[in-house]
Parts: structure tokens; C-alpha cells; sequence
């Protein structure tokens, strides 16, 4: 079993198992609210499935595209979760979750805030039933998606306002089932933040 988190798209926790699927699911579309309901989300959804913490086999995240402040909160609330337990933590790439049980090339797009969105195109999956994505994940004005998307008119557009944490703990269960690699130990920002440190010196007059 694995407790699944994503805050890519609002916030998003579940328990799921690899033969029982979705045991528990709970989602918040708020954007902004991530760290005010995460905690309450994780403690609702250990409760409702009934499992116990020592029962669960990892923690899966969802690593983006999101925007910076809140993808950051469910990264660390899966690792420090994660290390509190002894559970390993297996990382999966958002806009996979999404596209996970479509049966038809889909391109997902998602808000990514300033007039711009997150997108990935999919092919059909593959024998396995895994998402294939042949483009992306990639940042842009939506006026620009159907010139920036390769073979734009093949893909079905599928908007979401948040990501199922439930769907990516089965597609992480498929993946480790099928011998896949999970998604790489960096965020997919595809953006720099709002904020950054300086790398001058503070003049300082008396």
C-alpha cells in the first residue's frame, strides 16, 4: 500500500493498494491553501482506509509541472512523512497521473498562474497500460499551445484543475509492478521563483 500525495493542482492525498486500488481519497482545489489542509488530509485518509502506517510499503508524490510554493509543500510533506515512518518515497511525474487510464492521445494542460499553463502530450498507452508522453511537460501562454504542440489536432485536450493522488498512487504501483523508473529527485517547476536570494552585499553607510 502507499499513501499517494500531489499539490501540483490544488492538494490531493489517498491510500491506495496495488490489488484493492483507492482505498481513500481527499482532495482541496484551494491553490493556495496547501499547507493549511495537508496534514488533516493525510490523517483522514490513514484513518478512513484503516491502515496503519507500519502497513504501508512508500509514499508516491506527484513532482510537477506546479507552481514552486505549493509543489514544495507536498514534496516535503511526502519526504518528512516518509522519513518518519522508514518508508522509501517514489516520485512520479503530475501530468502523468493525469493522463493515467486515458485510452486515446490526450494533451493535459494545467494552470501554471501569470497567464500561462502546463502541458504534456500522450501518445496511446502502452501494453502495460502506462502513459506514454511523447511531448513535454512545457510552460506556455495558452494562445500559443496549438503552435508549440507537435501534431496538435491528434490530441484530445484534457484540462484539470488538480491532479488525483489517487491516480498517481496506482500508476506508481504500476510502475514498480513492471519494472519502470520513477520520475527524477527534481521538481518540475519549468519556472524560477518569485523570490531568491542576493548574491551582492548590502552596502552599509553609518
Amino acid at each position: 500500500m502507499l499513501l499517494a500525495i500531489d499539490t501540483s493542482a490544488g492538494t490531493s492525498v489517498a491510500v491506495v493498494d496495488r490489488d484493492g486500488g483507492i482505498l481513500s481519497e481527499h482532495s482541496v482545489l484551494d491553490t493556495r491553501s496547501h499547507a493549511e489542509v495537508i496534514g488533516d488530509l493525510i490523517s483522514r485518509c490513514l484513518t478512513e482506509s484503516g491502515t496503519a502506517v507500519t502497513a504501508l510499503s512508500g509514499v508516491a508524490v506527484g513532482m510537477g509541472p506546479g507552481p514552486f510554493t505549493g509543489l514544495r509543500v507536498g514534496i516535503a510533506a511526502a519526504e518528512t512523512f516518509a522519513f518518519g515512518a522508514g518508508k522509501p518515497v517514489v516520485r512520479v511525474v503530475s501530468h502523468d497521473a493525469i493522463a493515467w487510464g486515458q485510452s486515446e492521445p490526450v494533451l493535459v494542460v494545467t494552470d501554471a498562474r501569470r497567464h500561462e499553463v502546463y502541458w504534456s502530450a500522450y501518445d496511446r498507452p502502452d501494453a502495460a497500460g502506462l502513459p506514454h508522453r511523447t511531448h513535454g511537460p512545457g510552460l506556455i501562454k495558452p494562445a500559443e499551445l496549438e503552435a508549440e504542440v507537435p501534431e496538435f489536432a491528434t490530441y484530445r485536450r484534457l484540462d484539470a484543475a488538480t491532479v488525483s493522488a489517487g491516480a498517481l498512487g496506482m500508476l506508481a504501483e504500476t510502475l514498480f509492478a513492471n519494472k519502470r523508473e520513477f520520475a527524477g529527485s527534481q521538481p518540475l517547476y519549468l519556472r524560477s521563483p518569485d523570490v531568491t536570494l542576493s548574491t551582492g552585499r548590502k552596502r552599509v553607510t553609518a
